[in-house]
């Protein structure tokens, strides 16, 4: 009966056996054809790209000059020429003014000169026949035919008839200056464009009565739009690090994609609330202001009117460029040695082995705090680590905590 019971047993282990070799050469192939587990880190290819190191600022486009065009001669406006869009000449008839009141002055002046010259040629006689008059009676002095009284009378003529005529010649050239001023003022009622340029703004229409006794009407309002300049605000962090000359550029809200090359012209010495005060001013500012800005002019083509005043412009003004440069993340730059290195992980392949992570030394050139280039110390193609990646299990808890806070 034991023999019995022994070999119903063998026979029983033999299967089993063979069974649970099965599956563990299974597993083991299973094991084999499973992907290696990814590395912990997340990274970042160096490769090469174009690098600048550029000061942003907000900006605003302005005329490059622009003038108010007034009317020095009071009455209606009987004509306008021109409109908002219109581009003006230099000396080009913009408006006229009715002229009957300074035509009416100009020809009471012209006749007032007409009566002074009539009156300086009856001085002018009047001067002649005191002078015949005077020598007459010289003549008969020095024959005893006449008195002294005779003689000084005489003189007295003279003297009276020069001075009559003195006063004549300076009410002419009164009268003179005054044809002059009426003149002008007729020529006040054509309004004329002072440079070329285009009107943005018409203020006074035609028909409406302008009075320039009170103050300098405006009619028109007229800009220099070809070239525009960009006012841009420029942070006191970032003032010192650009100077006039620099390169820059600009986009606007509208196309963001599309650069507009420029130049930075100047950087004003105050902060445009400051500049029309003094060291109280600015001391207020300073107290009260949580940032200081600079002005800074940079000026812009505008040959087809595409650059209108008062659009935002986004300026960047580059510091610092290199191009084809070899770039890593500013990410992957760790501590800085006494050399001025900076220590860069490496993830290195093993050949057929899990990878490694190798420490650099690394020389960097421009960072612009998002990209650096490197000078030494890597090569193109190899990655470096730019941060640890997260687990399953802390993708879990994040995924867990978010439905928590879903559900909440």
């Amino acid at each position: 009966m034991g023999e019995t019971k022994i070999r119903r047993r063998r026979r029983w282990l033999w299967p089993g056996m063979a069974a649970l070799g099965l599956l563990a050469g299974a597993a083991a192939v299973w094991w084999a054809l499973q992907p290696a587990p990814e590395p912990p880190w997340l990274t970042a290819p160096v490769a090469r790209a174009d690098l600048e190191d550029a000061v942003l600022a907000t900006g605003t486009i302005r005329a490059s000059k622009m003038i108010n065009v007034g009317a020095q001669a009071t009455g209606q406006v009987k004509a306008l020429h021109v409109k908002v869009g219109d581009k003006v000449k230099a000396g080009q008839l913009i408006a006229e003014i009715d002229a009957t009141t300074q035509q009416n002055a100009l020809r009471d002046e012209l006749a007032g000169i007409e009566s002074l010259k009539a009156q300086r040629a009856s001085r002018q006689a009047a001067l002649a026949h005191a002078q015949l008059a005077l020598e007459r009676q010289q003549m008969m002095m020095a024959r005893d035919a006449t008195s002294k009284a005779e003689l000084q009378a005489a003189q007295n003529q003279l003297a009276a008839a020069q001075a009559d005529l003195k006063a004549n010649e300076m009410q002419l050239q009164q009268a003179g200056i005054k044809t002059e001023t009426a003149r002008a003022n007729l020529g006040y009622t054509r309004i004329v464009a002072p440079m070329a340029g285009t009107v943005v703004a018409v203020v006074t229409e035609q028909g409406q009565t302008v009075n320039a006794a009170m103050s300098t009407p405006t009619i028109v309002r007229l800009a220099r739009l070809d070239p525009v300049l960009i006012e841009a605000q420029i942070s006191e962090a970032d003032v010192t690090r650009v100077k006039p000359g620099m390169p820059a550029y600009f986009t606007l809200l509208g196309e963001p994609d599309k650069r507009y090359p420029t130049t930075l012209q100047s950087i004003d010495l105050v902060p445009p609330d400051q500049t029309k005060g003094g060291e109280s001013t600015a001391t207020t500012s300073a107290t009260t202001q949580g940032a200081i800005y600079y002005n800074g002019v940079l000026q812009a083509d505008n040959p087809e009117g595409h650059l209108r005043v008062s659009m935002t412009a986004q300026v960047f003004i580059v510091a610092a460029r290199a191009g084809g440069a070899l770039t890593v993340p500013a990410a992957a730059l760790g501590a800085r040695d006494k050399d001025g290195r900076h220590e860069v992980r490496v993830l290195v392949d093993g050949e057929g082995a899990a990878p490694r992570v190798e420490t650099r030394h690394v020389r960097v050139g421009l960072n612009n705090r998002v990209k650096a280039q490197v000078l030494e110390g890597l090569a193109e193609g190899e990655h470096v680590i730019v941060g640890k990646a997260k687990t399953d299990a802390e993708r879990a808890a994040e995924g867990g905590g978010g439905a928590a806070t879903g559900s909440e």
